[in-house]
């Protein structure tokens, strides 16, 4: 008589649940994401740290392997607050109101948040772009089991976990801390750009503020004027006419005064928004700034420039996270590799034989590998990462020369502003001054016309107007020099800058 086969639902059940549970811990596991034993992560950058242009940089057609275990280079802890010592080396002396608000820009820029944070994505891939992938787990329950000498099979559970090729998760990983590098001197960029905003706007506010005040001195000396010329006419000694010529001319000043009042507020509020602050902020404007040029060279900045300029040194380190694309291009062709062990459930729903082992569950281990065949796919792989590479060559090339030309240019620029300065401080200002002084004494003996003094008034104005342009126009480009060079160069003692004619003494030195 045949022996009553067991219900193989519970089997099934077991199995089922099995499987949920180590789905379940499996999500929860994180064993997974060690490494191989033999790599090491490379060390974390930090946004301030000072790194050269000419770092992490291969002028060799090979691939550089980074040496991620010296000792004597130390992982730093990551910081993202920007640094501020270096803007004490600022060459532009006693300006402790332009020292804080270029520290308060490099804390408060939006746009130096944003990639700071920016860096710490690409911090945070260099950690997980070289773990290997999440194991896979499946479970099979069969309808209709699978007949066997040993039992009906009911069901399966497979793990698989695959392997990839561990030089090509080396260099990766390489290639993705060099980006973060890049990614830090993107930052180093913007926040050269902030500071040399800051400072082109603060110099801006400043000339504004003392083309404010030589209008104001100029508004007082023509009512002066205006006096004198009232006086002659009541004496008889001059027409009605000398009186509304003056009026006229003081109501061109005031309108003049009107938009270098609104060129203030618009200063302000741009150097607000470079700051990260409400654009109503208020700011006072600059009374004291000391501004020579300094004795600097073309080639100095230059060599400046490729040492310490952070755009290029990221140009550079493009091209060398292109070069590791190249290595991991071609490793793309090596094969992956897979190993599966599976679980299968038997029942025991068969007579006990001598030969058989009813009942008892039966294991197998696995191992795939990938092939990779199609030959002309990754040949376009490793074509499309060279190319990239040499783009990107040519990119610090470019990238060299026009830093090369912007330098040159603004050096240019510092030292005609110098030279102009220096021409209306030592000669047309004094002649032109001289020239109103003594027209001046002469009309009011009737010497000379009324219109004549006031075109006098009129030349020394614009005359006062473009030295002060001239002063602005070389602290601008100093400032543009500083930042186009990657770096505060130091600069020589100056003198004071004149104040404007008509200014009163005690507000000479505030």
């Amino acid at each position: 008589m045949a022996r009553m086969l067991p219900n193989n639902s519970h089997s099934v059940l077991w199995v089922t649940l099995l499987g949920t549970a180590i789905v379940a811990s499996g999500c929860a596991w994180g064993g997974w994401t060690s490494a191989p034993q033999a790599f090491h992560a490379p060390p974390r950058v930090q946004p301030g740290q000072n790194i050269p242009a000419g770092d992490f940089v291969s002028h060799q057609s090979t691939v550089r392997q980074a040496d991620w275990n010296d000792a004597s280079q130390p992982a730093p802890v990551v910081d993202l607050a920007p640094p501020t010592t270096s803007v004490r080396r600022v060459g532009f002396q006693g300006n402790d109101d332009l020292l804080e608000l270029v520290a308060q820009a490099q804390v408060q820029n939006p746009r130096l948040r944003g990639l700071q944070q920016e860096v710490a994505a690409a911090q945070a891939r260099v950690n997980h772009i070289d773990k290997l992938p999440d194991p896979t787990i499946g479970a099979n329950i069969f309808v209709t089991p699978i007949e066997t000498a040993a039992g009906s099979q009911t069901a399966n559970l497979t793990v698989a976990q695959r392997f990839p090729w561990f030089h090509r998760l080396d260099a990766q990983v390489q290639q993705a801390f060099v980006e973060a590098l890049v990614a830090e001197q993107n930052y180093n960029t913007q926040r050269l750009k902030v500071i040399g905003d800051v400072r082109a706007l603060w110099f801006r506010l400043y000339v504004l503020g003392k083309q404010i005040e030589t209008n104001q001195a100029n508004q007082a000396l023509l009512q002066s004027l205006i006096d004198i010329a009232n006086a002659r006419v009541a004496a008889g000694g001059a027409s009605q006419g000398d009186v509304l010529l003056g009026t006229l001319e003081l109501s061109r000043l005031a309108e003049q005064l009107l938009l270098l009042q609104q060129q203030v507020e618009s200063t302000r509020a741009e150097l607000n928004r470079v700051i990260g602050r409400p654009a109503d902020h208020p700011i006072a404007i600059p009374q004291h700034l000391v501004v020579s040029l300094p004795s600097w060279s073309h080639a100095s900045l230059q060599q400046s420039a490729i040492e310490r300029q952070p755009d290029i040194a990221a140009a550079r380190l493009r091209a060398e996270a292109r070069e590791w694309g190249v290595e991991v291009a071609r490793l793309q062709r090596r094969p992956d590799v897979s190993i599966s062990g599976s679980w299968f459930a038997i029942n025991d729903d068969r007579p006990t034989p001598n030969i058989v082992d009813v009942g008892r569950d039966a294991w197998s281990v696995g191992v795939q590998m990938s092939v990779p065949i199609w030959h002309n796919k990754y040949s376009a792989m490793e074509e499309e990462a060279a190319q990239r590479h040499l783009a990107s060559r040519a990119t610090v090339e470019d990238v060299i020369n026009r830093y090369d030309a912007l330098l040159r240019d603004l050096w240019e620029q510092a030292r005609a502003a110098e030279a102009t300065s220096q021409l209306y401080r030592t000669t047309i200002l004094p002649q032109a001054e001289q020239t109103l002084q003594a027209d001046q004494e002469s009309y009011s003996t009737g010497g000379v016309e009324f219109d004549r003094v006031v075109g006098d008034l009129r030349n020394v104005l614009t005359l006062q107007l473009e030295h002060h342009r001239a002063v602005g126009r070389l602290a601008i480009a100093l400032a543009r020099i500083q930042q186009a060079a990657g770096t505060d160069l130091l600069t020589v003692a100056a003198e004071d800058l004149p104040v404007p004619a008509g200014i009163p003494i005690d507000r000479q030195n505030p």
